[in-house]
């Protein structure tokens, strides 16, 4: 798989992020459902436990853990990673811990699409945070 960045200007560079990017060569796709701060567990009827109830930075490491779960899964690594939308109810909450998904994004050497979108609420009403991800590879 080969990746073009698309930056006609460099702002969003140190943030990690392209403004556009180019894939050709890329023979999978995988698109992920959504991912919250929730593991399995029991205690809902959905058998899903939710992971540091009032605390943000719980709320933005455990969805990339399970992103990367998935990703292993596949077969694929984090570098494979094309799109990286945020969902939040807290906007200033995930940006005073951005540094979080910065920093998880770094390790791959890339920079995927990157969105954040602050929401009234999610689909589970406990999370604050909500991650969708496309990967190539």
């Amino acid at each position: 798989m080969k990746r073009e960045s698309i930056n006609p200007w460099d702002w969003d560079l140190k943030w990690n992020m392209d403004q556009g990017e180019v894939i050709s060569g890329a023979s999978r796709h995988l698109h992920y459902s959504r991912q919250v701060a929730a593991r399995p567990g029991t205690g809902s009827e959905l058998g899903l436990a939710v992971v540091s109830p009032t605390d943000i930075r719980g709320h933005m490491e455990q969805p990339l853990g399970n992103v990367y779960a998935v990703l292993a899964k596949a077969c694929m690594a984090r570098k494979s990673i094309i799109n990286l939308p945020f969902f939040t109810t807290d906007i200033e909450g995930f940006l005073a811990n951005c540094d979080v998904c910065f920093d998880w994004i770094a390790i791959a050497g890339t920079r995927p699409l990157q969105s954040l979108l602050g929401v009234q609420r999610l689909f589970l009403q406990e999370p604050m945070v909500e991650i969708e991800a496309v990967a190539a590879g």
